[in-house]
């Protein structure tokens, strides 16, 4: 049995949830530069460019890439094998969030109660989603989400005849309402299966994914691409201006589900979709 002391969580925490409203991820960091150079539309091809210039200046400077420094979100895969010591294991990773937030001179967002809106102070407490998993590691997806991509999510309880295309449509559809105000060029993160909430987590996990991976199974591979192009073809652009890109990926995560039933969510993330992993 191996052990591990929450001291080691949350300085690992802390440290992931400041890079990560700092740096983005090498893969979509990448994906924005192939993205702006493909890119037809001359108003479009700017925003990219500013985009661009937004990224290097947070880097160089050390400050966040996004005035919405998020809801922190904890993907968090805890080895079967392994104790965690010192304390409590989500008193840890909400702590690390606290000295992350503080330390790195983050916008502090969360309230304390959905309709007495009173902030709490510190962006704790974090949306903590924990799998037991065989091993004696801890890996930490830790996503600081903001809230102008969040709120242009929705969910379906689809009837069990849909077909891809209709998932398809639907997705597609999500983006085109949602034009201009979840800051595109987007991620879209896709949960197809499981029941009513865990089809939501799937769509959220679908946008801590690598946007250059593409799903390992050929069929949901080819929905990707699919809804990517019919996204494209909306022309809704960068920063809603008009363009060839208003997304830059899409990822579909799946799981079994009931024979009466087929729930897609769907969670947007803007050109800054952050997350960092760790592994302890």
């Amino acid at each position: 049995m191996r052990e591990l002391s929450c001291d080691v969580i949350q300085a690992a925490v802390r440290s992931a949830f400041i890079e990560a409203n700092i740096c983005l991820p090498r893969d979509l960091a990448e994906r924005i530069d192939e993205c702006a150079a493909a890119e037809t539309v001359p108003v479009a091809r700017t925003m990219f460019g500013d985009m661009k210039k937004n990224l290097a200046a947070a880097e160089e400077l050390q400050i966040p890439i996004c005035q919405d420094c998020g809801m922190a979100v904890v993907f968090a895969e805890v080895g079967q094998e392994l104790h965690i010591t010192g304390g409590g294991f989500e008193e840890a990773i909400n702590e690390g969030v606290r000295q992350a937030y503080s330390a790195g001179y983050l916008r502090k967002s969360v309230v304390s109660d959905p309709l007495r809106r009173e902030n709490t102070g510190d962006n704790t407490p974090a949306v903590i989603h924990t799998r037991i998993v065989p091993g004696d590691t801890l890996r930490l997806c830790c996503a600081p989400k903001g809230f102008g991509s969040e709120n242009m999510s929705s969910l379906k309880m689809f009837n069990p005849t849909a077909s891809a295309d209709d998932i398809a449509a639907f997705v597609i559809d999500c983006v085109r309402i949602a034009d201009a105000r979840p800051c595109p060029p987007v991620v879209v993160g896709v949960g197809i299966g499981g029941d009513f909430e865990y089809a939501a987590q799937l769509a959220k996990k679908a946008l801590c994914r690598e946007v250059d991976r593409r799903h390992p199974d050929p069929f949901y591979a080819d929905l990707e691409k699919k809804i990517l192009r019919g996204i494209n073809a909306l022309g809704i652009g960068p920063q809603g201006f008009s363009g060839d890109i208003t997304a830059l990926a899409v990822n579909i995560e799946t799981y079994p589900t009931h024979i009466a039933g087929l729930p897609v969510g769907v969670n947007v993330g803007c050109h800054v979709t952050r997350h960092k992993t760790v592994v302890l």
